[in-house]
């Protein structure tokens, strides 16, 4: 197995690529990947492949196209993390204006050397961060917010001072992006430090895309695809929808939007965040107070309806034995629901002969089986695609001690004929 094809599931590899390595998201694939099925694509159908990617993340389907020439049509409904990717994909700009932008910021940062007064050890930003460190990132925020205006280099400063937040706490992040304030990082950067490393390194990437003819060609659209996609006619479709593993992706930027004052506290993320993203987490299923019986009477699940009766019903009945009395039960049918609704939709977008790839992972809570990749193949066909097959490309899970089931799971990719 080739390393691209092994670790099409991981961002990783894409922290070394330009532009993708602005911003390091905790969901995604290999950029690489995407490049090397675009060219196939294109190979085997002799045509340009034009690309859909209804969970776009921070983008690297987008950018990925965008080195190849190819039009790309990217959505990504939780709003903090659409900012980002159409924040990325103003690569084109002069690498000279952002980095005079950047350098008006911090000359009108260290002038105004103010002492923070958000500095509180009881809330987040207060125990992700030193007095010092904050005071620091809290003048660059006020120099962006008094310097910005219409101008689109404006949204790569924004970018910028953004994805040097972690970079620039004391608290540890986990594998997955959630913030540890309970545990302390061996190395912590200086805010201006990395500022400025990070300008340095955001201004070579634009000139190396525009000497490497990446073409202008990826429109990013700040949307919730469970109510419509709408887009030209796409030939290819590449993405990674949440798996339903109970991820919280409202949580995974909680950090950075507190620090911008988009909210005060984890509270907020239900409004701010989950009315547009999937319900892919127990949280987001018990905030929005799901009833059971009203999810399986939702046609759009008649397909799968008989499989996942006895699941949801199981784990209705196993949570009560738990301590935490997760709402696995409706996650996996609103789950269910939510994308049987996104291929409904990708349907009419999708032209004849496209093909479509799903990079999923099934799941095991509380030790009930869901065979993702299975539900979801017969959820497409059942809105008129034509047939799916799935390829396994690892086991998951194999590593974790502390895991409570016993039920092998893995990743691979679901294909889908259109």
């Amino acid at each position: 197995m080739s390393k691209i094809k092994a670790r099409s599931g991981t961002f990783t590899d894409n922290m070394k690529l330009p532009v993708h390595r602005w911003f390091r998201y905790s969901a995604g694939y290999s950029a690489e990947w995407v490049q090397s099925e675009i060219k196939k694509f294109e190979s085997e159908h002799d045509t340009k492949a034009v690309v859909l990617d209804p969970f776009l993340g921070s983008g690297t389907t987008a950018f990925a196209g965008a080195s190849l020439g190819n039009r790309v049509y990217g959505f990504e409904g939780h709003p903090f993390v659409a900012r980002i990717a159409k924040a990325k994909n103003q690569w084109i700009l002069d690498e000279l204006d952002f980095t005079e932008a950047c350098n008006q910021v911090l000359n009108l940062a260290e002038k105004r050397n103010k002492q923070t007064e958000r500095h509180d050890e009881s809330n987040l930003l207060g125990k992700c961060y030193d007095i010092e460190a904050l005071s620091k990132l809290d003048n660059l925020r006020f120099a962006y917010e008094k310097l910005a205006d219409e101008n689109p280099v404006w949204e790569l400063v924004w970018l910028n001072i953004t994805s040097i937040l972690r970079a620039c706490s004391k608290a540890g992040t986990a594998q997955w992006q959630y913030v540890l304030p309970n545990k302390s990082k061996a190395k912590v950067i200086d805010v201006k430090d990395a500022f400025l490393g990070k300008a340095k390194l955001m201004a070579q990437d634009m000139e190396y895309a525009k000497c490497a003819n990446w073409s202008n060609s990826a429109q990013i659209f700040k949307q919730d695809v469970r109510g419509s996609i709408e887009s030209p006619k796409c030939n290819l479709l590449i993405t990674s929808p949440p798996y339903p593993n109970n991820y919280d992706y409202a949580d995974a930027t909680r950090l950075e939007m507190m620090f911008w004052g988009e909210i005060s506290g984890w509270g907020d993320l239900k409004t701010a965040v989950r009315p547009t993203i999937m319900r892919s987490c127990s949280q987001h299923s018990a905030a929005d107070k799901i009833v059971l019986d009203e999810i399986l009477e939702e046609p759009l699940l008649a397909p799968i309806l008989e499989e996942l009766t006895p699941v949801v019903r199981e784990l209705e009945k196993v949570r009560l034995g738990k301590g935490g009395k997760k709402t696995y039960h409706t996650m996996i049918a609103a789950y269910f629901l939510d994308l049987s609704k996104i291929w409904k939709n990708c349907r009419p977008v999708m032209d004849k002969g496209s093909e479509i790839c799903f990079v999923i992972g099934d799941s095991a809570p509380y030790g009930v089986h869901v065979p993702a990749e299975k539900w979801l193949g017969e959820l497409a066909v059942y809105h008129g695609f034509k047939s799916f097959s799935f390829e396994k490309l690892r086991d998951r899970n194999v590593k974790w001690k502390n895991r409570t089931h016993t039920v092998p799971l893995h990743e691979g990719r679901l294909w889908v004929k259109g």
